[in-house]
């Protein structure tokens, strides 16, 4: 269902140019953005994915991932049609990148859903939750005024002043971010590396609960170099924010070989001496998914797939040595 979008302006001959993100579409009428969901219709900026959900699930809220952030609940997650980055190795490009099958479903009966499943909020997630700007707001404004918490799991490329506007609605963030090196975003993605630095500083900045994704993909996010960079620029954030190194399979238009293992466990290595809290996904590897308290080294949260057992959390605080932990519970 149509909906006016926000964030354009209006040039020449009838064209719109959208100020969402930094892609900056400009259409002329009857012209669609680059994440499929804005059109120009007749002068009009018009959200045309406005309440079009393609896929709808009760996800561990530890499949965003987020694991400092209510562990153990079940949430459920939704997603659109669509993404304003273009990224080569993307696993969910058949959401992503093609336009599949939607079922609309209004903000209140997103919210009753939530409400009727039990789930103690919402994640939007899947493909890219910001291109859903509209919907993510309205649903979101409705979820917290039912005592709901609302999760975003996203590529992070939006510009400032809808991520600022946006902020007080999310209370959680997963951030994609595919690199700390600008080429890459360039080459790979169709973006930048400075807006979704932005992003991530942007939201810890605010108080909001942030965790960062990091895919890494032999051969061309993955040197010794860029791992280092990339886990002192968060710490230098803040050392608690958790890093999700994960593993890559060939997936789309990206025929490289699988993460190795040793690959990964190198990497974990690398991020603990700048960071109290790294996690390997996509594959086992021993205490690579716990929770250890800083301070001493106690495990807090034992994880297998996305099971847990709380162990010595009480609270936020660690049971053996009483170290408060970043972690919302």
């Amino acid at each position: 269902m149509d909906r006016d979008a926000k964030y354009f302006s209006t040039l020449d001959s009838g064209r719109l140019r959208c100020l969402l993100c930094p892609v900056g579409c400009k259409l002329r009428d009857g012209e669609e953005g680059v994440c499929m969901g804005r059109v120009n219709r007749g002068g009009k900026m018009v959200a045309t994915n406005y309440g079009e959900i393609v896929s709808v699930a009760i996800d561990p809220i530890e499949k965003k991932p987020l694991y400092h952030f209510h562990p153990g609940d079940p949430i459920l997650s939704v997603g659109p049609n669509g993404c304003n980055l273009s990224c080569k190795n993307c696993q969910n490009w058949t959401i992503s990148q093609e336009k599949q099958p939607t079922s609309y479903m209004a903000p209140d009966q997103l919210v009753a859903l939530a409400l009727d499943r039990g789930s103690p909020g919402i994640a939007y997630t899947y493909s890219e939750p910001f291109i859903w700007y509209e919907y993510l707001c309205d649903v979101a404004a409705l979820a917290h005024d039912n005592g709901l918490y609302n999760v975003c799991v996203t590529n992070g490329y939006i510009n400032a002043e809808p991520l600022s506007d946006l902020i007080p609605l999310v209370d959680a963030v997963n951030i994609d971010v595919k690199s700390i090196r600008a080429a890459f975003y360039r080459t790979m993605c169709k973006g930048n590396l400075e807006t979704v630095m932005r992003t991530v500083d942007t939201c810890a900045a605010a108080g909001m609960h942030v965790e960062v994704t990091n895919l890494l993909i032999p051969g061309l996010n993955d040197t010794e170099a860029e791992l280092r960079e990339l886990a002192a620029w968060i710490a230098s954030l803040d050392r608690c924010i958790p890093l999700h190194l994960s593993r890559y399979f060939p997936s789309f238009q990206l025929d490289v070989d699988a993460t190795p293992i040793e690959a990964l466990k190198h990497a974990f290595g690398i991020a603990k001496e700048y960071l109290d809290f790294v996690y390997v996904g996509n594959a086992q590897i021993e205490g690579a998914s716990d929770t250890l308290c800083p301070g001493c080294s106690a495990t807090l949260i034992f994880r297998s797939g996305f099971a847990i057992r709380i162990a010595d959390l009480e609270g936020k605080k660690c049971r053996n040595c009483g170290r408060e932990i970043s972690i919302v519970v």
